[in-house]
């Protein structure tokens, strides 16, 4: 390729993890800790927060998330997202793995253990639940953390910016059919406002503050200012506001949590089979066609994370708060940063195997 700058990648001021990222590992693991203790011993507080919410969607949570994702969004030269076009091979991967493939995969792989092989343990209509929950997480490729694992990858963030946007615009048209085809159930009724609510404040909201903050920011003080001191400084707000999101995740679902211990541990596993089965699908595709790096690792992120909010929202609003499904998907987001985590860095650790 003649012209690689035509899809920038981010900025120097986020090509490397401080001391905060490096051990992230860490403050999720405190941070499950805190959620779940905060909705046992302070439970006031996770109820009044549930107040604000619209479509399903929580309002304070899906500040939190814009703070995860500005970041990215003030990073990305947004001139550089033409030069997408000489690069389908990303676009390619992550659309074909994400709705051709992913959403069979979760309900084979998660039929077949929550049905079959756990048998013994989990009730068949409860197990049908929780199928469920695993079909809604599969339907739904990640859209807004994704912007974190990018970023912790050394990713191309308006390449990212665009898979992201095409997925979104494929969630629209795709995902109650394929959750309707999955499940069987000719009359699911599939929340369309949470899912165009969420594309406006996860996507829209951040990108339009991202692009004024860049342009006016840049014409004020320069491009150096901009990158060397201002993102920065900035850099520590997406790690901070994921913690925080994930203690008021689990402050929300503790109860749920520490009911079923069981069944959580039974879940987890065809949700973590899932998980790395489809990022090394999608990442060893990319290297097989020589895709750059700072475009395959994300997009293997894409496939193996999920849009646990949405699933989260869809499994309340169609089976109950305290349903099989809901607490499934609350399951994928007890496993998925953990486990992303160590897809980052197994990403991170193989950067040299594919073209520069």
């Amino acid at each position: 390729m003649s012209r690689q700058s035509d899809v920038s990648t981010p900025s120097e001021s986020t090509a490397g993890m401080g001391r905060f990222e490096r051990y992230l590992s860490i403050w999720v693991a405190l941070a499950i800790v805190t959620g779940v203790a905060l909705g046992q011993w302070a439970p006031s507080i996770p109820e009044t927060l549930s107040r604000f919410e619209y479509a399903q969607v929580s309002i304070p949570i899906a500040i939190l998330i814009w703070a995860m994702i500005f970041p990215m969004m003030a990073q990305i030269d947004f001139s550089a997202v033409v030069g997408v076009r000489k690069e389908p091979k990303g676009l390619a991967i992550t659309t074909i793995v994400n709705w051709l493939i992913k959403p069979f995969t979760m309900f084979a792989i998660a039929g077949f253990f929550l049905t079959v092989v756990f048998e013994p343990w989990i009730p068949a209509p409860l197990a049908s639940e929780y199928l469920a929950g695993a079909i809604l997480l599969g339907a739904a490729p990640c859209t807004a953390m994704v912007f974190v694992w990018s970023y912790l990858t050394r990713g191309d963030a308006a390449y990212t910016l665009v898979q992201v946007s095409l997925n979104d615009l494929i969630m629209l048209f795709a995902f109650a059919p394929i959750v309707v085809f999955l499940l069987g159930i000719s009359d699911i009724q599939v929340p369309w406002d949470t899912v165009l609510l969420s594309v406006v404040l996860y996507i829209v909201i951040p990108l339009s503050a991202g692009y004024l903050t860049r342009r006016i920011l840049i014409a004020r003080h320069g491009r150096q200012w901009y990158d060397g001191i201002f993102m920065k400084r900035l850099g520590p707000v997406t790690p901070a506001a994921l913690i925080v999101t994930l203690v008021l995740l689990f402050a929300f679902q503790g109860e749920v949590i520490l009911n079923n211990p069981l069944h959580i541990a039974l879940i987890a596993v065809p949700l973590i089979i899932q998980t790395v089965f489809i990022f090394f699908l999608a990442y060893g595709w990319a290297r097989l066609w020589k895709v750059r790096h700072c475009i395959a690792a994300p997009g293997a992120m894409i496939g193996a994370s999920n849009f646990f909010e949405l699933a989260v929202a869809a499994a309340i609003a169609l089976f109950g708060l305290q349903s099989g499904a809901a607490l499934a998907t609350v399951v994928g987001v007890l496993v998925e940063v953990p486990l992303m985590l160590m897809l980052v860095a197994i990403a991170n650790r193989t950067r040299g195997r594919f073209p520069n």
